[in-house]
C-alpha cells in the first residue's frame, strides 16, 4: 500500500488577514512546595526493576504483569493490598499499620463525601486513550507503510504520564508516573518500538509497598484534606518509612537530549538520565544533578541554544525568596552563576524562551498561594489582579537587577514556541511565538467559559516598554507543538501544532505561515486522534554549528504518535514539512496513551551516550 492511500488527509487554507539500590531509608523530612519539593541532591543508584519477558500481543486478554504491582491496558485501575517491605523493623511495620489506618478510616472517607471536578477526577483524567498500559519490551520488526526517510535513523522518544497504582483520591493527568515510549528508526525499513517507566526515587519506592505513597502535588492537595495528606507523609518520612530526601518528581513532562543524556524532566524534581541501549530498550541511569552542580528541580521546557550548545533552564520556588533563578550550562555541561529573578510571588513558570542575547520569562496570572489550603482551596490560583507581565534578561548578566519587565495584559501563555530580537532604527524588539490560553487556568479547574488556545504574536518594545500582541491563526484552538529547533532563538518563519479539537484531544497539525498566516492542515481523520508534532530538520540532526543553516527552514519530517480510537490501534505518522504529506507510518504493537513531550535522538547521538551518571 502506498502512503497516498491511507485516511490521512491535509488542506490548505487561505492566508489569514489578521494574520508545549535506593540506599536504606532514612528519617528524613523533606521541604516541601505545593508542586515544587526543593531538596538536597544526593548520588542515588536506583536499581533495575527486574522485568520478565512480556507476553505476546493478545487483544483484549488480560496481560502478566511485568513490574509488580502495575496496571493493565485496557481495563480500569485495581486498588493494590498494602504490603510491606521485608526491611522495615517491627517498630516501623507498627507506624505503617497505625499510618494506613489514619489513612483508610478517616481520610478517604472523608474524601469520599467531596464531588471532585473533572479536573481531578480519576474518572475523567484516566479513561480511554488516558488510561495507562504496562511496560513493554522491544518489539522489532513493524510493520511500516511506505518509506522512512534515509536521514531519520534513531529513536522517537515520547513522555507522558502513567499511573501505576489506583489513585486513593482526586488525580489530575500530571500527576501519573512517567513512562517513554520509543520507537526506533533503522536502515532498510527498520522499525521497533517499547516503552518503560522512568524509575524515580518515588516509583521505586511505591513499588516496594504496592500502593500509592506519596500525595499528588495536583489532584491530592487541596483544602483541610489535603493538609492531611500532607501531615501523613510527613508521619510516614518521619519514621522511615519513605524517603523524600531523594526527590518526590514523577519525570512525566519534557524531554531533552544535552551533553551525551538524554534527560527525561517534569518541573517537581531534578531531571532523570535515562538511555537508550543497543537493543532500543529505555533504561533509567538515575536522578542527575549536572555532576553536583545543582539541587533544585529544573523546570520540563530547557531551551538548547543551536548555535552556542548551551542549555538554558529554570527553577522556580513555590516556599520563599529567591521565587525564581535562571540557569545556564554550557556546551560541555559546566553552569555558569544562577541568577535570581526578582519577582514578588510564586507563580507557575512552566515555560520560557530565548533569543540570541535574551532570556524572556512570562510572569502571568497563575500563582501558588499556599495559605489558600488552610481556607480549604487550591493553593494554584488565578489572579485576576494580577498584570501579566515579560521579563527580558541579558543572558551574561550576573544578577537579574537590569531585567527589563514589561506588561502584556491578558495574556497566558502555558507554552511559547519561540523568541527573536529585531532591529529598527532606534527600537528594539524581542518579538514571542506562543499560543495565549484563555482561561489561564483552563488546564487545573472546570471553567463554563470555552477553551481557547490562540496562536499569538507578542512584541516587546525595548526603547518604550510597550508590547503588543495579536492572534496569528484566530478560531482555531493550537496547542502542543515546536518551530525547526535550529532556529531556536532566532527568527522562524513556519511553527508545527497540535490542533487541539476537541479539547483536550488533537485531531491533527497544523503547519503555520508565520509571515503570511496561511495553515496548512494534516488531519488524523474520524475517531483517531495525535499529541505534539515533533519536526526533524533533513540536515543536520543534530543542535550546534556555526550558525549557518543550510536549505529551507521546513526542509524535514514531522513525526507523532496517533490513536484510533475506533479501530484500537496505535501508530507513529511522519509527513514531509515541505507540503504536509505523509511518507510512513509505523504500526506499533501495543496502545500508546495520549502523553506529552517528545524528541528525537539521532543515530549519532545515540552512540555519543553516556552510559553513567
Amino acid at each position: 500500500m502506498q502512503a497516498s492511500q491511507l485516511k490521512y488527509f491535509f488542506t490548505t487554507s487561505p492566508p489569514n488577514p489578521k494574520h508545549k539500590a535506593l540506599p536504606p531509608f532514612q528519617a528524613q523530612y523533606p521541604s516541601f512546595t505545593c508542586k515544587i519539593l526543593i531538596n538536597p541532591s544526593k548520588k542515588l543508584n536506583i536499581p533495575r526493576i527486574p522485568l520478565p519477558p512480556p507476553p505476546p500481543p493478545v487483544p483484549r486478554s488480560p496481560l502478566v504483569p511485568e513490574l509488580e504491582p502495575v496496571v493493565k491496558p485496557e481495563r480500569a485501575l485495581v486498588p493494590q493490598e498494602p504490603k510491606y517491605p521485608v526491611h522495615l523493623n517491627p517498630f516501623q511495620k507498627l507506624a505503617a499499620l497505625a499510618c494506613d489506618k489514619i489513612e483508610t478510616l478517616v481520610i478517604m472517607p472523608l474524601e469520599k463525601h467531596h464531588d471532585l471536578p473533572k479536573t481531578v477526577d480519576p474518572a475523567v483524567q484516566i479513561t480511554g486513550n488516558f488510561a495507562p498500559v504496562q511496560e513493554c519490551s522491544v518489539q522489532h520488526g513493524l510493520e511500516v507503510v511506505g518509506q522512512i526517510p534515509d536521514c531519520l535513523r534513531g529513536v522517537y522518544a515520547r513522555n507522558g504520564a502513567n499511573p501505576m497504582f489506583e489513585p486513593s483520591a482526586g488525580h489530575h493527568l500530571f500527576d501519573g508516573d512517567g513512562m517513554i515510549h520509543a520507537v526506533s528508526l533503522g536502515p532498510g525499513n527498520e522499525a521497533s518500538y517499547s516503552c518503560r517507566y522512568t524509575r524515580t526515587s518515588k516509583l521505586v519506592q511505591e513499588a516496594r509497598f504496592g500502593r500509592p505513597m506519596f500525595p499528588k502535588p495536583i489532584g491530592e492537595l487541596h483544602g483541610h484534606l489535603g493538609l492531611a495528606r500532607l501531615a501523613l507523609f510527613m508521619a510516614r518520612t518521619g519514621v522511615g518509612l519513605v524517603d523524600g530526601s531523594h526527590g518526590t518528581g514523577v519525570a512525566n513532562a519534557g524531554l531533552i537530549y544535552f551533553n551525551g543524556r538524554l534527560l527525561a524532566m517534569s518541573e517537581d524534581d531534578l531531571p532523570y538520565h535515562v538511555k537508550i541501549n543497543n537493543d532500543a530498550d529505555i533504561e533509567t541511569v538515575g536522578r542527575f544533578n549536572f555532576d553536583d552542580q545543582i539541587d533544585c528541580p529544573l523546570i520540563a521546557h530547557p531551551k538548547l541554544d543551536p548555535v552556542t550548545g548551551a542549555l538554558h533552564t529554570l527553577n522556580y520556588n513555590v516556599l520563599k525568596k529567591p521565587y525564581l533563578k535562571y540557569l545556564k550550562f554550557d556546551k560541555s555541561g559546566k553552569k555558569s552563576r544562577d541568577v535570581n529573578v526578582p519577582i514578588e510571588q510564586a507563580t507557575m513558570i512552566h515555560d520560557f524562551a530565548i533569543t540570541e542575547n535574551f532570556v524572556v520569562i512570562p510572569d502571568h496570572q497563575m500563582v501558588f498561594k499556599l495559605s489558600e489550603m488552610i481556607r480549604g482551596g487550591s493553593p494554584v490560583v488565578y489572579d485576576k489582579k494580577k498584570t501579566s507581565r515579560f521579563g527580558i534578561l541579558q543572558q551574561n548578566d550576573v544578577d537579574g537587577s537590569r531585567i527589563q519587565w514589561i506588561d502584556v495584559p491578558n495574556c497566558f501563555c502555558f507554552h511559547l514556541w519561540n523568541a527573536w530580537e529585531e532591529n529598527n532604527g532606534d527600537d528594539k524588539t524581542v518579538v514571542v511565538l506562543g499560543s495565549c490560553m484563555t482561561p489561564p487556568d483552563s488546564v487545573f479547574n472546570e471553567s463554563e467559559d470555552p477553551f481557547r488556545s490562540e496562536l499569538s504574536e507578542i512584541r516587546l518594545n525595548l526603547r518604550t516598554g510597550e508590547s503588543t500582541q495579536r492572534v496569528i491563526i484566530s478560531g482555531l484552538n493550537l496547542e502542543a507543538g515546536q518551530v525547526n529547533r535550529k532556529f531556536q532563538g532566532r527568527k522562524t518563519r513556519f511553527a508545527y501544532l497540535a490542533i487541539a479539537e476537541p479539547w483536550p484531544k488533537c485531531s491533527g497539525i497544523a503547519k503555520v505561515d508565520l509571515e503570511t498566516g496561511e495553515v496548512t492542515k494534516f488531519m488524523y481523520g474520524a475517531c483517531r486522534f495525535g499529541g505534539e508534532p515533533f519536526f526533524v530538520p533533513e540536515k543536520g540532526n543534530k543542535f550546534g554549528g556555526n550558525g549557518n543553516n543550510e536549505g529551507f527552514e521546513d526542509e524535514g519530517y514531522v513525526m507523532g504518535i496517533v490513536r484510533d480510537e475506533k479501530w484500537e490501534n496505535s501508530e507513529l505518522v511522519i509527513l514531509k514539512a515541505l507540503n504536509m504529506e505523509q511518507v510512513a507510518t509505523i504500526k506499533l504493537p501495543r496502545r500508546v496513551p495520549y502523553g506529552f513531550h517528545g524528541t528525537f535522538v539521532s543515530q549519532e547521538e545515540l552512540n555519543q551516550q553516556i552510559i553513567s551518571k
